[in-house]
């Protein structure tokens, strides 16, 4: 099959609009017309030569999505053509050591590894361009109208949910309430610190909401992102800078639990040290590779604890279909994440928007015009 993709053929260049050949879904595979995709920093980050796992280019960027399935391959159970899904950014096997175990986001099977590297299980891609290979995303590559990815990243949703809201939940969605839900469990009546109000850290502060905490502070540097924080729940939104006096002004003693969604040692230095005696610091962000982060070791000792997440330790099949229920019932604002809406050939001007920390969320929406 043909169709349009975004693609990257040069690390640090906009991203070409080129016809590609979709082949068909091989056993245990689906295929997906995407109805949108999110821009998530992780896309900015590959297309800037910062990530490892992408580097044999042509590549096909995007992870953050949904649409309708049109076709499967031999031995798909779980889905048909017609049904509405999002896609999951990492598929767990249900069988390795850590699925057995109940962390399926540590998931070691040989075929959720080749995903990453963005190839099937069986080592290819469906993906060409001139007859060249071009590997996906994550498995994903939802700069695309076509995807072909494993059956166990499909997890159905209801039809009658928009599809481009529920792109959201793939990544954005499920990292920041995870991280709070899954990572960190913060209980009901807990203090809370997010530093950093972007697509995720609204996310955690809606997380937050739903864990029943009763003080949220919201730290950025962007005033307007502050206004937008509050509208997801954030009791107490603050310009960043001296975080310990700012928070201990709110929450004598320092925060129950403090997320980092910025990525930056330092931001994550300053949660962790608003922190009380027994907190938690949670790493969402993801620091450029090589950095270190300075937190003296004696600090720990009043029992505070540092912990990372990845992708909201999620166990997609659990996870999506509850967040498209929250949704549903108006629990979970999905509406206020997206700032614009554009067609794929308007991807590389929403970049652009997404590198400024002008928009909370940028969605290409196919089929637009």
């Amino acid at each position: 099959m043909r169709a349009r993709a975004a693609v990257l053929t040069q690390f640090g260049a906009p991203l070409t609009l080129s016809e590609i050949e979709v082949a068909a879904p091989r056993q245990g595979e689906v295929m997906v017309a995407i109805a949108a995709s999110g821009i998530c920093g992780s896309d900015l980050k590959a297309l800037d030569g910062g990530n490892p796992r992408v580097q044999d280019l042509p590549f096909i960027l995007g992870h953050e999505s949904a649409g309708v399935v049109t076709e499967v391959g031999p031995g798909v159970a779980s889905v048909c053509p017609g049904d509405h899904v999002v896609i999951a950014m990492n598929r767990p096997c249900g069988r390795c050591r850590d699925c057995v175990r109940g962390q399926a986001y540590l998931c070691s099977d040989p075929a959720r590894l080749s995903a990453i590297m963005g190839l099937m299980a069986d080592g290819t891609t469906r993906l060409t361009i001139a007859g060249e290979s071009a590997r996906p995303m994550i498995g994903i590559g939802s700069f695309a109208e076509y995807v072909v990815v494993a059956e166990a990243a499909c997890v159905r949703v209801p039809a009658d949910a928009p599809l481009d809201l529920l792109a959201l939940t793939a990544c954005a969605v499920v990292t920041g309430v995870g991280a709070v839900l899954n990572t960190a469990c913060v209980e009901i009546g807990s203090s809370v610190l997010v530093v950093g109000c972007g697509g995720v850290g609204l996310n955690v502060i809606q997380g937050a909401r739903l864990a029943g905490a009763t003080t949220i502070i919201a730290a950025d540097v962007v005033a307007a992102k502050l206004e937008l924080a509050r509208r997801f729940g954030a009791t107490h939104p603050v310009l960043a800078g001296n975080l310990r006096d700012q928070v201990d002004a709110v929450a004598r003693g320092g925060v129950d639990y403090a997320f980092d969604v910025t990525g930056n040692p330092c931001a994550f230095t300053a949660a962790f040290e608003a922190t009380r005696p027994g907190g938690t610091t949670v790493l969402v962000g993801s620091p450029p590779p090589g950095l270190t982060i300075g937190i003296a070791p004696q600090t720990l000792l009043g029992s505070r604890r540092l912990m990372g997440t990845q992708g909201g330790d999620a166990v997609p099949a659990r996870d999506l279909p509850l967040l498209a229920d929250l949704y549903r019932r108006g629990r979970l604002n999905l509406e206020d994440l997206v700032s614009e809406r554009v067609p794929l050939d308007r991807l590389n001007e929403a970049i652009g928007h997404v590198r400024a920390g002008s928009v909370a969320r940028s969605l290409i929406v196919f089929g637009q015009r």
